[in-house]
Order: C-alpha cells, then structure tokens, then sequence
C-alpha cells in the first residue's frame, strides 16, 4: 500500500479508509447505547437507519474520488457499527497505532486488517495494557500533537471517557520529538449538549493557521488560552453549544482550502467560504445522530 504519512489535518489527502454502513446492526437498545446521542435517538425512535447511511457516505465517497482520493473501506463485520473508522486506528508522521478502545468496540479493528498486513511491521505501534485511547481524541497538528483526555475519576465515572492520561504518556513517549499537549474534556453519559466525546468534537484546525472551537468542550480555562496564543484569537471559529451537538466541528478537510461539510451548517459554511475555503456540501445528518460525523468517518492514511 502507500506509505503512511500523516503531519497535520489538512494536508492534501492521498489515501484515507472510510467507514462503512453495511449490515452494521441496526438501532441498539437503550442500554447498549455508549454515548448519550444514540441513546436520545432511540429513545425518540429517529435512530438512523442502514439505507440512509449508506447513501450519506456514498456522497462523502463520490466527493473524496472528485480529489483522485484513494478510498480503502473495511471489511464488513456482521452486526457491526463501522461508520467511525477514526477511532479505531490512527496515524501520526510515518506510524499507525493501533487504538485501545471501549469493549463494544474492539471488533471494529478487525475490518481493516487486511491494512495493517500491508504495512510493515515496525510500522505498527501498540500501546500498553493500561491504556485506553480513541482516534477521535488524537489531532495531528505539525509539530504538535493534541490529545484530548479524561482523568482517572472521570475516566472510571463516564462510559463517553475514552481516553486516559496513561495513553498521552505513552503516545508522548513514542513521538518524543512532538509536543504533546493534552486537553481534559468535559463529559456526560446523559446530555449530549454536555458531552465532548472525542476532542474533534469541540476542537479542529483547518487551513494553515485556523481552527474551529468549541470552548466549553474544555474542562480548563487555560487550554483556551493556550490555543487562543497559538492560533490567535481572530484565526479561531468559535462555534456555540447547539453547533458543537449538531457536529460542527467534525468537518473534513481534504486540503489546505477543500473542506467536506455538512449542507446544514449555514453559519459556518457561510463563514469558511468568506475566509476563502472551497466547501463541498454534503448530507450527513443521520449519521450526525450517531455523535459522530465527517472526520470520525475517515482513517487518513496519507497526506501530501
């Protein structure tokens, strides 16, 4: 296969894995939901269903392949979740790591095994027992790696922790030419208003010196201000907490000035085309209800 190559968000993409919706289950019941969108969904009964999500990342396919985009989909599991391929695996610099996810979830690698025996095995990193860590906490940012995380009380209190801070520390140790900067994020199994499940929900650069942000996805005042120095303050797109639920922050770039968002984010759209990004609308509404949305769709691979 490519190599693996990952630097940053918003390099020009050259080879992502995208999730599948096939066979993948059906709606859950109410106590095999694990993050509180689900769960609200199927109480209402608006869970999404199988043919809906198929055409979503049919579209979000059609869009990556108009960029010569090389798609790799994973193997269908039966009666499996494996929309959120983000999670399960990640990439940073020339390295994959495999995650150590929740227990409903671990299946979910199987599916792109197939990869991973393309890839050499020094490649490939594996974290310690210990460790518990989701691709959707792990944002590449050049020199940078931003992990978001939960404490240990959080961590034993909340099923929507999934990553800990003994993770951080071995991802640090394993890219100890990075700056590894960890954000605590705030969390409920009950509210999805109050829940940042994975720092993309609340955090994501694009472009070459931008991000879009969600403030109180934070738990600690100074990692704002850490990011409003970084970034500065006028580079960042500060979204509300109805935008942060509804997903806003989890668009996806495929270059430096092409993003794939969603068609119903009129405020943001209508901001990023005045700061000169190309958008690629799409529906990903249902999917959304999920608690997840365009970049927990994607496992890149390789960007230029």
């Amino acid at each position: 296969m490519n190599r693996l190559n990952i630097n940053n968000e918003m390099g020009m993409l050259k080879t992502v894995v995208l999730g599948i919706a096939d066979d993948f289950g059906g709606p859950p019941n109410e106590s095999e939901c694990y993050d509180p969108k689900s769960k609200e969904h199927v109480i209402k009964g608006t869970f999404p269903i199988e043919k809906d999500l198929r055409n979503e990342l049919k579209q979000f396919y059609n869009i990556l392949i108009k960029y010569n985009v090389e798609v790799l989909r994973p193997n269908s599991i039966e009666k499996l979740n494996q929309i959120f391929a983000r999670d399960i695996a990640f990439v940073i610099d020339d390295k994959i790591i495999i995650s150590n996810t929740i227990e409903d979830r671990k299946r979910e690698v199987n599916g792109i095994n197939y990869i991973l025996k393309s890839i050499q095995s020094e490649s490939i990193l594996k974290l310690s027992d210990n460790c518990r860590i989701e691709g959707g906490d792990v944002i590449v940012h050049d020199d940078y790696i931003f992990i978001g995380y939960s404490n240990e009380e959080d961590f034993k209190k909340f099923k929507v922790s999934r990553t800990n801070l003994h993770a951080v520390n071995n991802i640090s140790d394993f890219f100890s030419s990075k700056k590894v900067v960890a954000f605590e994020l705030n969390k409920s199994d009950l509210n999805a208003k109050e829940n940042a499940l994975h720092l993309d929900c609340c955090f994501q650069p694009i472009g070459k010196n931008m991000a879009i942000i969600y403030e109180g996805g934070f738990k600690n005042s100074n990692d704002i201000v850490f990011l409003n120095n970084l970034f500065g303050k006028e580079n960042l797109i500060n979204i509300s907490k109805d935008e942060m639920y509804n997903m806003n922050s989890n668009i996806f770039s495929i270059s430096d000035n092409v993003i794939v968002s969603e068609k119903s984010f009129d405020r943001l759209n209508s901001i990023l085309r005045k700061k000169g990004f190309k958008v690629e609308m799409i529906d990903f509404s249902e999917i959304a209800k999920m608690e997840g949305l365009l970049r927990c769709s994607t496992l890149p691979l390789n960007r230029l």
